[in-house]
């Protein structure tokens, strides 16, 4: 077991610094929020057919072909969590600088028009903050890890290469071993060299626990900026390209503790993890999409888009701690610290639309959207190299196939419902009324798997996962005209259950030298809640 233990620490920290990422991570960065104006918003973002609003941009290009004035638009508001508390740096409320963008419209005919748009909106909000807490039976931590270990050769889902002349299971030789990627994590390294392994005797052994408690503040957003080319052909067909930039700016910052008891029950102290991630980058994508009038005389109107995926550039850090109040082990200070580049490809996204229009004063709309997140794609970092053609070094990759799927065993296909509604009982004055539906994008089966011999799971410093449910979006809104300017507000309350587990149910038999050991570690899922409310203020001008 020493030999195992010292080969894992010195593999670990010759790892190189190409990387992918995991399935959990990946979904965090791969959706979108309802967002955008306050009359986009309210009417609950049904207006990929209806058009003439700004924030179609980012999913109905061609929406943006039924401006016929230019037209600029500002949006901020605030987001607060309904069950949350403030914890590290992350707080219940705060406020959010949403949209920001502008419209010129040109004349190319007697009836047709040329427009030209450009568009800043935060397309994802991460802010939330996630609680958990709950009692264990016979499971830790670094029970997972022990049990991990137990399950023998990397093709099984263990640590080792193979075994020695003696029959017993050997870690890793070193980072450039047959296998590219270990089964072991960051959190397996804290485990096994400052807990499970004692600093005296070198044996190897874990705690179970009777409770544990978890806070994770997720901070940041992912920007995007969309600039789009649309047309109007005789006020009948729409056109619409759009082009895509994101960036992104997360941070996570957790605190897991275990309270750990004995063979016989009783207390003897507590495993505290603390884990800091950062993750930034950018990426690119092309969104394409039409609206058509079937019938001349008649304002009913259908909208079809579709988004390639958005390719992603991306860096990850982190930097872990575990202390469990007693002496550290022998082989480490009980901190870790990693940072890898990687990229990751979004599912693509289609949607269907149909909008109309009641006189001056009724507008209604709907749309479906599909997007299968069991497509999105993480790749491996390989080689720089040099591009001759654009004067500027890349960087080639690869597709972990071994993560992608876990992947597709994981996540699966996301219908979008949106359902929106605009009354104006006056000419300058709206009502606005919206609802979204969207189905999970976990399988029920799904868990994080960090047994797997990926970079996604090398890179790991935390177990725990959330299998979120069905996400349902209630919105409404307010809009008045006065002279050129236009003043929107909307009010958007979504909520969403999650089951939070700390780690992936688990169990290994192992015989070695005549002798048969059989482990599990199996928790039950946590409730968890994602309800949040957010008011949008919109000031626009048309010119």
């Amino acid at each position: 077991m020493k030999k195992t233990l010292i080969i894992l620490a010195a593999s670990l920290m010759a790892s190189a610094t190409a990387g992918a990422q995991e399935t959990y991570e990946n979904a965090k960065i791969a959706q979108k929020d309802l967002t955008g104006t306050a009359r986009y918003v309210g009417m609950g973002g049904a207006l990929e057919a209806l058009g003439a609003d700004i924030s179609t941009m980012g999913t109905n290009p061609a929406g943006i072909g039924l401006y016929k004035h230019s037209a600029v638009n500002v949006t901020a508001g605030l987001v607060s969590q309904a069950n949350g508390h403030d914890f590290a740096n992350g707080n219940k409320t705060n406020a959010s600088f949403d949209q920001g963008g502008f419209v010129w419209s040109t004349r190319s005919g007697r009836k047709s028009f040329l427009n030209f748009g450009f568009n800043y909106s935060k397309s994802r909000n991460l802010d939330y903050i996630l609680s958990a807490s709950n009692s264990v039976h016979g499971g830790s931590i670094s029970k997972q890890s022990y049990i991990k270990n137990m399950l023998g050769n990397v093709s099984n889902g263990g640590f080792s290469i193979g075994k020695n002349e003696q029959g017993e299971y050997i870690g890793y030789e070193d980072a450039q071993s047959t296998y590219t990627a270990p089964n072991f994590t960051q959190l397996d390294y804290l485990l096994w060299n400052t807990f499970i392994v004692d600093p005296n005797n070198q044996s190897a052994g874990y705690n179970e626990a009777n409770r544990y408690t978890f806070d994770r503040a997720h901070t940041g957003y992912i920007g995007e900026y969309d600039f789009n080319l649309s047309g109007n052909i005789n006020d009948r067909i729409f056109l619409g390209l759009t082009f895509g930039l994101y960036d992104v700016h997360y941070k996570g910052n957790s605190t897991y503790i275990e309270n750990l008891v004995d063979q016989q029950g009783a207390n003897v102290g507590t495993l505290t993890l603390n884990d800091n991630r950062k993750i930034t980058g950018s990426g690119i994508d092309l969104k394409f999409g039409a609206i058509f009038r079937p019938i001349e005389t008649s304002p009913f109107r259908i909208g079809i888009y579709v988004h390639t995926p958005t390719w992603y550039d991306l860096t990850t850090k982190n930097y872990t701690t575990l202390l469990n109040g007693t002496q550290l082990g022998g082989y480490d200070k009980g901190n870790s610290s990693e940072s890898y580049d990687f990229k990751i490809f979004t599912p693509w996204r289609f949607g269907i639309s149909m909008g109309h229009t009641v006189g001056n004063y009724l507008a209604l709309g709907a749309t479906y959207e599909y997007a299968d997140y069991s497509t999105i794609k993480s790749r491996i970092n390989t080689d720089d190299y040099y591009d001759y053609w654009s004067d500027t070094w890349s960087t080639a990759s690869k597709n972990d196939n071994i993560m992608n799927d876990h992947t597709q065993r994981t996540l699966k296909g996301v219908s979008t419902l949106k359902l929106g509604v605009e009354y104006k009982p006056i000419k300058d004055f709206a009502i606005r009324m919206g609802y979204n539906y969207v189905s999970s994008l976990y399988k029920k089966s799904g868990f994080k798997d960090n047994t797997l011999p990926s970079e996604g799971s090398y890179y790991a410093s935390t177990d725990d996962y959330v299998n979120w449910k069905d996400l349902n979006r209630f919105t409404c809104g307010l809009g008045y005209v006065l002279g050129k300017f236009t003043l929107d507000f909307a009010y958007q309350y979504s909520t969403q259950k999650g089951d939070f587990y700390p780690y992936a149910p688990l169990s290994a038999t192992i015989t070695e030298n005549g002798s048969t050991q059989s482990e599990s570690n199996i928790t039950g899922a946590t409730s968890v809640k994602n309800n949040r409310h957010q008011m949008l203020f919109t000031v626009g001008y048309r010119f």
